[in-house]
């Protein structure tokens, strides 16, 4: 079970921590949406398209790893390893997002209290830099639907 606290209110970097343990830091990027975290040292940086549907985590050489397809859509998927993983919003208000195997829940992303901004994702089967990218792309989707609809 992953676990990211918001690190300050004003910037919105969040400490992501796995069972108790930080594993990684995501750092959001300031001129587009995406960001950038380490993990086990290795580093990764994630980057939306122009319209935020599509977000790329590359590696430290510039190599993709992972792909996340329709972000913001009810159904949505990631890309990785020559593998699909699919994912739908539960419902059109919440913030909850499943991991779907065979089209049955199996785990899941959630904010946990939208004050502080925490979540926790329960996404088995994903290898850990993957489950941390879909946290931070996640992260920057709502991220970006606060701006928007702040605006």
């Amino acid at each position: 079970m992953l676990t990211a606290r918001r690190t300050s209110m004003w910037r919105g970097r969040y400490e992501i921590a796995s069972d108790g343990r930080v594993v990684a830091v995501w750092d959001p990027s300031w001129w587009r949406a995406g960001g950038d975290f380490d993990i086990d040292g290795r580093h990764f940086q994630v980057r939306a398209n122009g319209w935020g549907t599509r977000y790329r985590m590359l590696d430290q050489t510039g190599q993709e790893v992972a792909v996340v397809e329709r972000a913001g859509r009810k159904h949505w998927s990631v890309l990785a390893g020559g593998r699909t993983y699919e994912f739908r919003r539960a419902s059109f208000f919440g913030g909850r997002q499943e991991l779907l195997v065979g089209g049955m829940p199996a785990g899941h992303l959630r904010r946990t209290s939208a004050w502080t901004g925490e979540i926790e994702a329960d996404l088995p089967g994903l290898p850990l830099p993957l489950q941390v990218f879909v946290v931070g792309a996640q992260i920057a989707i709502w991220q970006a639907q606060q701006a928007a609809a702040g605006a």
